[in-house]
């Protein structure tokens, strides 16, 4: 039996706050509503498209009145496109957000014991901050409201961009993107131009057919460019064709790789990216150091503040020269090497092969010779018998992913019982739920707020923890 549609519509409602995932809230009838695409002040009409006892969602209809505060989006494809949702809403308000959405995960939610909540700190660059993007090429982009799928050619039905949310096999062509700045949009658009001028099948997301499927592209703060192009067949005369003509139009192109990827998902991460011309990686600086980025490689997608992010990790660690350290989840080891100066030895640890590699390569280029790295499931490789093997931490620094740590990982922390630890996340829920296993011989010394992503409701947060003087008895 269908589900009948809800056909309730709230009329002039004044938005209250920001709630949780990029969302603005109101009352109605002692029920909250969760709104997207709203700011503090309007007062709107809207539908309702799912009610709770206790909640209900919807979406705005009509605007009555905007909010002194709303601003006008700065991106033509706002609304459609994914990212950057928070655009209408000015920016010390998106901090003040974040800054609520830690304190939310790990009080009101987590119920965790903390420290009075340092100010967020700020991304200096609010637009064309990201260092990485990846656009999807689609022979099925998405239509505007004037358009005709049934009047437009084959070519024309052809899109560049990003994924359009809710619809897998949907594509946003792209014009402009504020995330990553030049030659990144002039790449993708030359790119585009050159596709269809050339009759490149653009992939089919549905069918999982076509040539061309997605593109990469990465640069540094010192103006190089990695592009990484993948193709679901290989095709030596097509594609060598496109890759000299986007050399010859952009010098800016370091290192150009390509993959064929014949599998039902875009990911790399298991693909062999093949080097067509220039060098094997781009590099970005922190400070004396120097980072070796490769096609796989994990940066910090905002290089400025990613800085900001490691030195409140390195200030909290509380380092005095003579610690042993563990970094685990160190990607290409930017943490460790950043903090190595500081330790008597940097023991860093992550899943990715290459990005070891990657982490070996640079210790050595910035002649860090007090680092140790190892490849391997964190779950896998961080045992008892490994602490035992290379020495008790007396500092853990850890930075998951999402998802956070594995139960077996923070059984294996508890273990050795480091005196210090820095926990840096990007999902204060997950990083709540594992403070909360961590408190058992930990306390909350320092929480530090750092936005990384403006125009989203995605926040990175640093706690530091030291163990309970109990823990030694």
């Amino acid at each position: 039996m269908a589900r009948k549609r809800l056909d309730l519509t709230l009329e002039d409602v004044t938005i209250e706050a920001v709630a949780a995932e990029g969302k603005a809230l109101t009352h109605y009838e002692g029920a909250v509503v969760f709104v997207e695409s709203a700011v503090p002040g309007d007062v709107v009409d809207i539908r309702i498209t799912k009610k709770k006892p206790n909640y209900m969602e919807g979406f705005v209809v009509k605007m009555k009145k905007p909010s002194e505060y709303r601003l006008k989006p700065f991106c033509e494809h706002f609304g459609l496109c994914g990212g950057c949702k928070w655009q209408p809403l000015p920016y010390p308000m998106q901090l003040q957000a974040k800054q609520q959405q830690v304190w939310d995960q790990l009080v009101r939610l987590g119920h965790l014991d903390i420290p009075e909540i340092s100010p967020i700190i700020g991304s200096e660059n609010t637009r064309y901050y990201r260092n990485k993007l990846e656009f999807t090429f689609s022979s099925r982009r998405w239509f505007g409201k004037d358009e005709d799928p049934e009047q437009l050619s084959a070519k024309e039905r052809c899109g560049l961009g990003f994924h359009v949310g809710k619809f897998f096999d949907k594509v946003l062509d792209i014009r402009h993107c504020w995330l990553q700045r030049d030659p990144s949009n002039n790449i993708r658009n030359f790119i585009r131009t050159y596709a269809l001028e050339h009759d490149f099948e653009f992939f089919d997301l549905r069918e999982n057919t076509g040539f061309i499927r997605n593109m990469f592209v990465r640069t540094t703060e010192a103006g190089d460019v990695m592009l990484i192009v993948c193709f679901y067949r290989d095709d030596a005369q097509k594609r060598e064709g496109l890759f000299d003509a986007v050399l010859e139009a952009f010098p800016q192109i370091k290192s150009l790789y390509y993959v064929i990827n014949t599998k039902l998902n875009d990911s790399i991460g298991d693909q062999e990216c093949i080097l067509y011309k220039g060098d094997e990686a781009i590099y970005e600086k922190m400070e004396d150091l120097t980072f070796k980025i490769g096609p796989k490689s994990f940066y910090q997608t905002n290089s400025p503040q990613a800085y900001r992010l490691y030195s409140v990790a390195r200030e909290l660690a509380g380092l005095t020269g003579g610690e042993v350290v563990y970094d685990l989840y160190t990607g290409i080891g930017t943490i460790a090497q950043f903090v190595s100066s500081r330790a008597s030895k940097v023991i860093g640890i992550e899943y990715v092969p290459e990005a070891i590699e990657d982490a070996r390569t640079n210790a050595a280029a910035n002649g860090i010779t007090n680092c140790e790295f190892f490849a391997g499931d964190m779950k896998d490789i961080l045992t008892d018998a490994f602490v035992e093997e290379h020495g008790r931490p007396d500092v853990i620094i850890l930075d998951p992913p999402r998802a956070g740590i594995h139960p077996d990982v923070a059984e294996v922390i508890l273990n050795a019982e480091p005196e210090r630890m820095v926990y840096v996340s990007c999902n204060p829920a997950s990083q709540a739920r594992d403070l909360a296993i961590l408190s058992e011989k930990y306390t909350i010394t320092a929480v530090q707020p750092v936005d990384m992503f403006p125009h989203t409701h995605h926040v990175e947060n640093v706690c530091a923890l030291r163990l309970k003087k109990e823990s030694f008895d």
